[in-house]
């Protein structure tokens, strides 16, 4: 019961089970988006672009996720114009944002008085216990947002997840769609760094999704299952953090790493019954 009693008591881990959940929904539905439309690999890059606004504002000494966000913005428009109105292959301008926005910040980094790699850390891996109110109030108001506009345009949006020149014969404005996608999922993402950290949020984003879809094949009901799951895997991961003192992110991934291997091997069953059903006949 102290788990419980400390939320109460402590606000950085009141902060830190706020934070699982807005953030369990918005990569779940997000993730969804991602992986339907088969963009892993994009927010991947957005992910590590943002490490070049983090440098620059630790350098500046102004609130690196400030930083992060507006280089994770500003890539994810570049990289969504590049694939759409130039020759640049898409995967090659992620490449290039990635590994640009990684040399920024770590040059910036280096050049900051007094750097420790220490710094990084949380950044890096997560660091679940820095939340801050902020953060939280932050993460509502894009929680409230995401699930208002996945109510009011679901149809466009899956058909642009699904097949965007399908989605562009319905009448659908798929480049407006794919830019402000691109911009939402930067958005997710920089406000996730601190639950997950750079390298690990990509799973947040990516293996909710593949759980549900073991389950389901409906985009809504998929979308929807991921939530829960992101979030029931996020506090897990944070209530194993607490207990045994180890980082909250690979606690997050090992336990929604456990979760897809269930649903595996749980969705296994039902075809060995069947081919011995047969055998039997």
């Amino acid at each position: 019961m102290s788990f419980i009693t400390d939320i109460f008591e402590y606000s950085y881990l009141s902060n830190a089970v706020i934070a699982c959940i807005l953030s369990g929904i918005t990569c779940g539905i997000v993730g969804t988006y991602i992986v339907a439309r088969r963009i892993v690999f994009l927010s991947g890059g957005i992910t590590h672009a943002s490490f070049g606004g983090l440098g620059i504002a630790f350098y500046l000494g102004i609130n690196p996720i400030w930083g992060a966000m507006v280089f994770a913005i500003l890539s994810s428009i570049g990289i969504e114009y590049a694939g759409s109105k130039t020759k640049i292959r898409e995967d090659s301008a992620i490449g290039l944002m990635w590994g640009i926005g990684m040399a920024i910040g770590a040059l910036f980094m280096s050049l900051r008085p007094g750097y420790t790699s220490g710094d990084l850390s949380s950044f890096l891996f997560g660091n679940i216990i820095s939340v801050t109110t902020n953060d939280t109030i932050a993460l509502a108001v894009l929680t409230f947002l995401l699930l208002v506009c996945s109510i009011m345009w679901f149809k466009p949006i899956m058909y642009m997840a699904f097949d965007r020149e399908f989605a562009q014969a319905a009448g659908v404005n798929t480049t407006l769609i794919g830019y402000i996608m691109a911009i939402v999922i930067a958005i997710t993402i920089v406000l996730s760094i601190r639950v997950m950290g750079i390298v690990l949020l990509i799973s947040l984003m990516t293996m909710p999704v593949v759980i549900a879809n073991s389950i389901t094949k409906n985009f809504a009901q998929i979308a929807t299952l991921s939530s829960f799951t992101a979030t029931g895997g996020a506090l897990l991961g944070v209530i194993l953090s607490y207990y045994f003192e180890i980082p909250s992110g690979p606690a997050i991934i090992f336990v929604l790493t456990l979760m897809l291997i269930i649903v595996k091997l749980l969705s296994l069953h039902p075809i060995k019954h069947l081919k011995q059903h047969e055998n039997n006949i």
